[in-house]
């Protein structure tokens, strides 16, 4: 394998160096599997101490799906900083751009790993083009297609 394709692993420590979030809306634990470029696979261990769970539902816990988009965009922005070798500052943000075909085809509940499969679909003009799944084992619990840009913060 050459240096671009030799997957790259995070632990969550270096995902705190990448990404600006922070608990309770933090929603990437691991990276297993990173190709600069072109995809990445993360993991969300889902906890019933999750404080969305208090209300989501209290007889039936699942995970909200916006959530879920969230995840599998926190694991497109790691994607596309860790390809960019780039960290964000406290003047930058990447924010929704769209998005586009979402469907949620299983519940997320407590006690399951979310496995967040991105892959880089384009990136022009500052807009990035990502086609996501989450999975819960081998059965896929949402897809969606997720634009992002990022931005400069102007104070």
């Amino acid at each position: 394998m050459t240096e671009t394709t030799t997957p790259i692993t995070m632990d969550i420590h270096e995902i705190l160096t990448r990404l600006p979030h922070r608990y309770p809306i933090l929603l990437v634990d691991r990276v297993v599997e990173l190709v600069k470029g072109e995809r990445i696979r993360a993991i969300k261990n889902v906890s019933i101490n999750e404080p969305f769970f208090l209300g989501h539902f209290p007889h039936r816990p699942v995970m909200p799906g916006v959530l879920i988009l969230e995840a599998m965009a926190q694991a497109a922005t790691l994607l596309a900083l860790r390809s960019m070798d780039m960290v964000l500052d406290e003047k930058s943000v990447v924010y929704f751009a769209g998005i586009d075909g979402a469907r949620f085809k299983r519940p997320v509940e407590p006690g399951d790993q979310l496995v967040l499969e991105v892959t880089l679909g384009r990136a022009k003009a500052g807009i990035y083009k990502f086609a996501a799944k989450a999975l819960v084992g081998d059965q896929v619990a949402a897809e969606a297609e997720l634009m992002c840009t990022m931005r400069r913060i102007e104070a």
